[in-house]
């Protein structure tokens, strides 16, 4: 393959031991990505220490406003100026790079973990990741694609729409529609290994052996669908809510349009856990 045009994906990775399951889904994608002839980076949060909290230590020089700090003004216009600190910039241009993104990590508290979640405050600035005027399908990254892929200690029961935990759709709403489209991200349904510290070998041996087999088409997949940002009125005066005639039409649906949008309905089945039919993506 020509170098020039090799492909990059990036494994952001937030798990704290290389004996995890975590590690070794990791090092699956890894392998049979590389063989794919795509170039892997891993950014390896443990062991790299990535600092977590968003501070005005992330900036170089003076700040604008020193005696009201506001991180996302700062950082934009340390972004702008090419003042942010080496960690934050380093991880900008692999994600400069990426072609696709996959985050691997556990659940913790129904979302990522801290180091991770620090990687995503820290890393998606204004500015460089999304603007208000370019979010969502016509976000700054929407030629890319992004995915999660998590271990959870719960069963797949635990996480139904009756299950104690409730339905695992709204859980992933936040961060596949908050954070990954919002920043225009194409995001792939996610990879989800149930609890597999609770599972016997062959149970974990069968999760490794399905995300592999998925590895080999996952470029190819369909994202996952989202309300596109056309069917809103996007003004401060129409509150970029709903459009009127977009409201009627949806009327005689069955479902609402996304987990999020779902207006008043029963929630579209799987929204947030499987792609849509090519014929049928938003």
């Amino acid at each position: 393959m020509n170098i020039m045009a090799q492909k990059t994906v990036l494994i952001v990775f937030a798990h704290q031991s290389s004996g995890s399951f975590n590690a070794a889904a990791r090092d699956i994608a890894v392998q049979e990505l590389t063989e794919q002839g795509y170039k892997v980076v891993v950014s390896d949060l443990y062991a790299m220490n990535f600092k977590a909290s968003a501070t005005q230590d992330d900036i170089i020089g003076d700040l604008n406003k020193p005696e009201l700090f506001q991180y996302g003004d700062e950082t934009m216009r340390a972004w702008q100026e090419g003042r942010l600190t080496d960690d934050i910039v380093a991880e900008q241009r692999k994600v400069e790079e990426a072609e696709l993104i996959i985050f691997q990590f556990p659940v913790y508290w129904f979302s990522v973990p801290a180091i991770l979640k620090g990687w995503i405050d820290r890393v998606l600035t204004q500015g460089f990741a999304f603007s208000l005027k370019n979010m969502y399908n016509n976000g700054i990254f929407k030629d890319k694609k992004a995915m999660l892929s998590f271990t959870t200690g719960a069963t797949q029961s635990m996480f139904k729409p009756d299950g104690i935990n409730g339905d695992i759709n709204v859980t992933l709403w936040p961060l596949q529609n908050g954070t990954l489209h919002f920043c225009g991200f194409q995001v792939l349904a996610p990879q989800i290994f149930w609890s597999p510290a609770h599972s016997p070998p062959s149970a974990r041996t069968a999760m490794l052996d399905g995300w592999r087999a998925r590895l080999k088409g996952l470029l190819a997949e369909n994202p996952l669908s989202f309300a596109r940002t056309e069917l809103f009125d996007l003004s401060f005066q129409g509150g970029f809510a709903l459009r009127p005639e977009v409201k009627e039409q949806q009327e005689s649906q069955p479902y609402g349009l996304t987990t999020g949008h779902h207006l008043g309905k029963p929630l579209p089945p799987d929204n947030q856990i499987k792609a849509p039919p090519s014929d049928e993506s938003a």
